[in-house]
């Protein structure tokens, strides 16, 4: 007979303990788990803060190689993009490079390539160089309807960028590298899907250019525990 209290069976306490053991064991693994997350991310936060550091220093480089060579281009100094103008590359409603935009990509392409690929953890890093055509929203407005107008500017945004990589390739850049070119190249068309604006406004000068742009690994959560999804 129990006195004040009531009586737990065997099997009562058998299941009160396998739930403490339980309990105990997820807390313990979340512990764990929550340990290796700091490690990882504290040497994630540092390689990825060294990786932005080197890439900052290589875009500087590449400003001031070419200030030197008088090339006139607009440089991102925190991603690295690099914007030209479509005038100093084609003539109007042109896919044809101009004499004088060959004589620019002559001089840009090898200082922008052989910059990029010679800093090795940012080569290594890289898995697509971009090369967007881009056209403004006044391109073939007279065409009877928006979509039409937007196709349009593709097909040319797109034949402008091909033109830019075709000449690219053969351009004098470190050939010790042509085979990673050729392998990370990309190219794009984009109309007028992204214009320049000014105050708000286009800037359809400023918007008809060819970027080039350069898209590295990603760095998410599966990267830090080492796993790799998609082949990313």
């Amino acid at each position: 007979m129990a006195i004040g209290g009531k009586k737990h069976s065997a099997g009562e306490f058998e299941e009160n303990v396998f739930w403490t053991t339980m309990s105990d064991l997820m807390l313990g693994i979340a512990i764990v788990f929550m340990t290796l997350f700091v490690l990882a991310m504290t040497g994630f936060t540092q390689e990825s803060i060294k990786l932005q550091e080197n890439q900052m220093k290589a875009t500087e480089e590449l400003v001031e190689k070419l200030k030197d060579a008088e090339i006139d281009a607009e440089v991102d100094k925190l991603t690295g993009n690099v914007k030209i103008s479509e005038l100093q590359l084609f003539d109007l409603n042109s896919y044809t490079l101009k004499p004088e935009g060959k004589a620019l990509l002559d001089k840009f392409v090898p200082i922008y390539l052989d910059t990029l690929y010679s800093k090795e953890d940012i080569a290594n890093n890289i898995t697509n160089i971009i090369i967007q055509g881009h056209t403004d929203s006044q391109s073939f407005v007279g065409l009877k309807t928006i979509d039409e107008q937007y196709a349009k500017n593709m097909e040319l945004s797109l034949l402008r960028a091909n033109a830019v990589a075709q000449y690219a390739i053969r351009t004098k850049y470190d050939r010790k590298n042509s085979e990673r070119f050729r392998k990370m190249l990309v190219v794009e068309g984009k109309s007028f899907s992204e214009p320049v604006l000014v105050d708000g406004v286009e800037d359809y000068a400023k918007s008809r250019r060819v970027e080039l742009k350069v898209r590295v690994k990603p760095r998410g959560f599966a990267k830090i525990f080492g796993l790799n999804y998609g082949n990313n």
